[in-house]
């Protein structure tokens, strides 16, 4: 797998390259997507928690994440069933959170995301040839108003070239290469969120713990993280995990 690491201090035209790269040398949908939001996480200072939403089957989902955190609070957004992300997407329009102690948007989102540590929040569209595709949302986790304007000014910028950059991977998509791949990416995530709870409620332990112990195994046993998540779900459940729903295109049909 080719990786682009970020420059060792902070040099946003030399991280806006190595998005452009990244468009140009990664071949797999899922690396390119991981790629996106780990540069995007590293646009503040310190570091946050990026997640890249998408649509998968008509619903919204996380396609890649740059940790564990920012999968676990967009999924906390989709229980909620609205948030800043969801809105960003919906409108086209970038939603910031300065301070969750005061924002009165999303009570339910809110209330829970504050109970799990996050700060602000940054959700900015990712639009593609005018088409809303999805949105990048930062989250910080160190303190209230953490993101100052150059930062999100960059943000914003990153955002675009990001979606500019997705926008290649895309015609791949809508032309049937890498379709397999975008959705491998996205049950591959289900999947592992899963056997994370199962873990949770099994060992009494939080999500980074419960995430640890399944990235342990994967690596001692020489198996891809996925197969380890979906051994642990059938040996609980006694069955072969189910299908999760094909992946459409836009304008695909449904029979």
């Amino acid at each position: 797998m080719t990786t682009t690491e970020p420059p060792p201090e902070y040099d946003f035209p030399e991280l806006l390259g190595s998005l452009h790269s990244l468009a140009l040398s990664i071949d797999e949908v899922q690396t390119f997507l991981e790629e996106v939001a780990r540069l995007a996480a590293s646009l503040v200072e310190p570091p946050a928690s990026c997640g890249i939403t998408t649509h998968y089957d008509g619903r919204p989902a996380t396609a890649a994440t740059s940790d564990l955190r920012a999968s676990l609070i967009d999924e906390v957004q989709y229980g909620a069933g609205d948030g800043p992300c969801l809105t960003a997407m919906r409108t086209g329009e970038v939603m910031e959170i300065r301070d969750l102690d005061n924002e009165e948007r999303w009570p339910e989102f809110v209330t829970a995301a504050r109970e799990r540590g996050v700060r602000c929040i940054l959700s900015m569209p990712l639009v593609v040839r005018g088409e809303r595709r999805g949105a990048l949302n930062i989250y910080g986790f160190e303190r209230p108003e953490d993101f100052n304007e150059d930062e999100i000014a960059r943000a914003r910028v990153f955002a675009a070239q990001a979606a500019t950059a997705l926008s290649l991977t895309l015609r791949h998509i809508e032309q049937g290469e890498h379709a397999t791949q975008l959705e491998g990416a996205l049950q591959s995530r289900s999947v592992i969120d899963q056997a994370i709870g199962l873990l949770m409620g099994q060992q009494k332990c939080d999500a980074d713990s419960a995430f640890a112990l399944l990235r342990t195994h994967s690596q001692n046993n020489n198996k891809r993280l996925r197969d380890v998540a979906r051994e642990l779900i059938e040996r609980q459940t006694g069955r072969p995990l189910s299908p999760t729903p094909t992946f459409r295109r836009s304008g695909d049909t449904v029979t």
